[in-house]
């Protein structure tokens, strides 16, 4: 599937793209249900579209003996359709490349957009390797390019990597989240120099969110800004995102001064994100937290993971409850208990 220029227009107006994550019952089976209300929560909070399969929805539903993958995105896609309105469906992309066209494949017949292509399972290949199985995926289905932070399976990848990277012309996005500064001007610089005016830069930086969509890069006087995010952080307190999209498109726009509450709020939103994800314990618990919010807000019954060991980290439930204290204008816990019987129905 080629890239199609309303979507390519849709990604440019900049998004709130949520990571969905995977809603289990106490035997750890899909709970079809409360999976579509989560769906539902995103769309009617304002977000632009769902990312589906990728880190949030656990990668483990990628395996076959797990066998969660198509069913997930099936779902998913079938309840974004009941909304009126244009959105974006980006299916996560994994493992090497007969596993990756195969999944781009199911992706594409299943109505999704692009493939949020994840490199975690190249960690030893060279630069011309990964090209190359991008490019055998990228035949299938457009691409949204994903440099994810090695904490959490990925590997580095070069400013070299990325102007190869450039020159596939199904690749129609890039979600950047290295969680590093330098990392994010590689890719920022690599689109720059590679006059693909075309490319939209997405954050991932669930550590960074307000500076990346408030800032102008420039490189040899070509302006580059990040639009709109996919964010595993986007997964809870989503209305409030919406928000948030909002209020630094305003100021990108004005060519005002950025009001120093913003910068303020940035730093509140990266805390809540290091407590929600566990940042202490190097991440273990980045999603029994996602799950912990979207429990204590009743679109999940639980926090189950695929993984039966993985469970919030010691002392991590105390510091949600502190961010619930510290913030309480981060949350949107009143537009989701207004709504949460109709999301369940």
């Amino acid at each position: 599937m080629k890239k199609s220029n309303e979507i390519l227009k849709l990604l440019k107006e900049g998004l709130v793209i949520p990571a969905h994550p995977l809603a289990l019952n106490k035997n750890r089976k899909l709970n079809e249900k409360r999976q579509k209300a989560l769906t539902r929560y995103y769309i009617s909070a304002g977000a632009g579209g769902v990312a589906v399969g990728v880190h949030t929805t656990q990668f483990e539903i990628h395996e076959e003996k797990v066998g969660l993958y198509k069913p997930v995105l099936e779902l998913a896609s079938v309840t974004v359709n009941e909304f009126n309105r244009k959105l974006i469906k980006v299916a996560g992309i994994c493992g090497k490349t007969k596993q990756a066209v195969s999944e781009a494949n199911l992706a594409n017949n299943l109505g999704y957009h692009a493939g949020l292509l994840s490199l975690s399972a190249f960690k030893n290949e060279t630069t011309n390797e990964i090209i190359e199985h991008c490019k055998k995926v990228a035949e299938i289905i457009p691409i949204f390019g994903f440099y994810l932070q090695p904490s959490v399976g990925g590997r580095i990848l070069d400013f070299n990597f990325w102007t190869r990277f450039l020159q596939i012309q199904n690749v129609i996005a890039i979600k950047m989240a290295p969680f590093n500064r330098y990392q994010t001007i590689d890719v920022v610089r690599a689109v720059a120099e590679t006059n693909r005016t075309d490319i939209v830069l997405y954050t991932g930086n669930d550590d960074n969110i307000v500076n990346d969509l408030i800032t102008t890069y420039e490189f040899k006087g070509k302006k580059i800004r990040i639009v709109g995010g996919l964010l595993g952080h986007w997964a809870f307190w989503t209305k409030k995102a919406v928000e948030l999209l909002k209020e630094t498109k305003r100021v990108k726009t004005s060519d005002k001064f950025i009001p120093s509450k913003l910068i303020t709020k940035g730093i509140q939103i990266t805390d809540s994100n290091s407590t929600v994800f566990d940042v202490a314990n190097k991440f273990k618990g980045c999603i029994p937290g996602i799950h912990e919010i979207l429990r204590r807000q009743g679109l999940l019954s639980g926090r189950w993971c695929l993984d039966k060991n993985l469970d919030l980290s010691p002392g991590q439930s105390k510091e949600i409850d502190r961010v619930y204290s510290s913030y309480p204008h981060l949350n949107d816990d009143e537009f989701v208990a207004e709504h949460l019987d109709s999301w369940l129905k």
